[in-house]
C-alpha cells in the first residue's frame, strides 16, 4: 500500500513496551510493517507558541499535500506521450546517509528512510523559524510552478486547438494542411476553382454529373484531393459567373461546396505557425519537466518534513513537558487489514486516553491547539501519509 501511519507515544518504559508489543502483534499478523521515525529535540518554546503552531502546521500540511499532488498532475500532462513512465519520474533526493546522497529514491524509500534534513532546516532554530523557511519554500516552488506551467499548457492549448481543426470533419477542418496552389486555377479574371465535399457513397454519382450541373463547368477538371471516412474533397473549376448556380445545384445533389480561398501567404503563415509552436513546445518540454522533477522532490521533501513537525508540536501538547515521545511509522500491509490494525493500536495504547480509545470522542468535541476532529482523534498522536499522488 501506499499510505502510513505516522503515530506517537510516550517515551516512558511502559509505553515503550506498549510500543514492543505493537511490533510483535502487527509482524505476527502481518497488518504493517513498522520503523521508528527520527524527529531532532526542537526548541519548544512557550505552550502557546505551540497551539498556533499546530494550527499552522495543520494548513501548511494541507497547502504541501495540494502542492505536490498539482505537480505530479503537471508532470502527466507534460508527458502526454509517456504517461507509463511518470511514476519514475516522481523522486525524492537521497536522504543525509553518505550511500543514499546521491540517489534519487522512490518516495516510499524517502519515507520509509527519513532523516531530519539539519542543514536545510536546522533544529537549533526556534521551531516557529523552522517552520515559516517551510512555507517560505513551498509559496515559491508554487509561484514558479504557476508561471512555468501557464506558458506552456497556453502552448499546449494552442497547439491543441490546431490539431483538433486538423482532425474534423470535412466540413470544418482546416485545409492549409491538404491544399497545394498546384490544386487550384489562380490570378483568373473568368475562372475559379472550388472545393466540393462528395459523400463516399456518391463518388460515382460526382465523376458521372459535376459537368453538368451547371452551364461553364470546364470538362475533366476535377481532382480528388483528401478523404477521410466519410467523404472526399474534390476540387473543380468553372467560370466566376455561375458560382452560385453551380452552389444550388450541387445542394440538390448532396454535395456541398466548401467556402475557401486559397492565399499563398496565408497558407504559409498557417504552415509556419504550427512549425514554431512545435518547435516552442519541444524546447520547453525538457527544461520544465526538468524543473518540475527537481521542485516535486523538494516540494515532497519538506512535506514529510512538516509531517515530522505536527508529530513534534502534537505529542507535546498531548504528552506534556519535558519531551519524551517515540515516533513511529508504520506501512499497513493491506487494505483489509486497516480496520484490524486500527483496533490493535486503540487496545495497545488505550490507557492513553480511555474515552478516546472507547468512544473516538463525541462528535461535538473541541481540543484547543490540536488540529484533529473526531474522525482522526486517537489515544496516540496519529498523521496519515498517503503517497497516491495521482489518484
Amino acid at each position: 500500500m501506499s499510505e502510513f501511519w505516522l503515530i506517537s507515544a510516550p517515551g516512558d518504559k511502559e509505553n515503550l513496551q506498549a510500543l514492543e508489543r505493537l511490533n510483535t502483534v502487527t509482524s505476527k499478523s502481518n497488518l504493517s510493517y513498522n520503523t521508528k521515525f527520527a524527529i531532532p529535540d526542537f526548541k519548544v518554546g512557550t505552550l502557546d507558541s505551540l497551539v498556533s503552531l499546530s494550527d499552522e502546521l495543520g494548513k501548511l500540511d494541507t497547502f504541501a499535500e495540494s502542492l505536490i499532488k498539482r505537480m505530479a498532475q503537471s508532470v502527466v500532462e507534460v508527458m502526454e506521450d509517456a504517461k507509463g513512465k511518470v511514476q519514475e519520474n516522481l523522486l525524492a533526493n537521497g536522504g543525509l546517509k553518505e550511500k543514499m546522497k546521491c540517489l534519487k529514491l522512490d518516495l516510499t524509500s524517502f519515507v520509509t528512510h527519513f532523516e531530519w534534513d539539519m542543514a536545510k532546516y536546522p533544529a537549533k532554530q526556534p521551531l516557529p523559524s523552522v517552520v515559516d523557511t517551510l512555507a517560505k519554500q513551498l509559496a515559491q516552488i508554487e509561484t514558479d510552478l504557476k508561471g512555468r506551467t501557464a506558458a506552456y499548457s497556453t502552448l499546449k492549448a494552442t497547439l491543441d486547438s490546431l490539431n483538433q481543426k486538423a482532425k474534423a470533419n470535412l466540413f470544418t477542418r482546416t485545409l492549409s494542411d491538404i491544399v497545394n496552389k498546384d490544386d487550384f486555377v489562380l490570378d483568373s479574371e473568368y475562372l475559379v476553382t472550388l472545393l466540393v465535399i462528395v459523400p463516399t457513397q456518391n463518388y460515382i454519382q460526382w465523376q458521372k454529373t459535376y459537368e453538368s450541373l451547371s452551364d461553364m463547368v470546364v470538362p475533366r477538371s476535377t481532382k480528388l484531393i483528401f478523404e477521410d471516412k466519410e467523404g472526399g474533397l474534390f476540387t473543380v473549376t468553372l467560370f466566376r459567373k455561375v458560382i452560385d448556380d453551380f452552389k444550388a445545384r450541387a445542394k440538390e445533389n448532396k454535395f456541398t461546396v466548401r467556402e475557401f480561398y486559397y492565399d499563398e501567404k496565408e497558407i504559409t503563415r498557417e504552415r509556419e505557425e504550427m512549425t514554431r509552436l512545435l518547435s516552442a513546445k519541444k524546447q520547453q518540454y525538457g527544461p520544465l519537466l526538468r524543473w518540475l522533477k527537481v521542485n516535486f522532490s523538494e516540494a515532497f521533501i519538506a512535506w514529510v518534513h512538516i509531517k515530522a513537525l505536527r508529530v513534534f508540536v502534537e505529542s507535546v501538547l498531548r504528552y506534556g513537558l519535558p519531551v519524551n515521545f517515540q515516533a513511529v511509522l508504520l506501512q499497513p500491509q493491506k487494505k483489509s487489514s486497516i480496520k484490524r490494525l486500527r483496533e490493535v493500536l486503540n487496545s495497545v495504547f488505550k490507557h492513553l486516553d480511555e474515552v478516546a480509545a472507547a468512544s473516538m470522542l463525541d462528535a461535538a468535541m473541541d481540543i484547543p491547539g490540536l488540529q484533529l476532529n473526531n474522525q482522526d482523534y486517537f489515544p496516540y498522536v496519529y498523521f496519515r501519509i498517503d503517497l497516491s499522488l495521482l489518484d
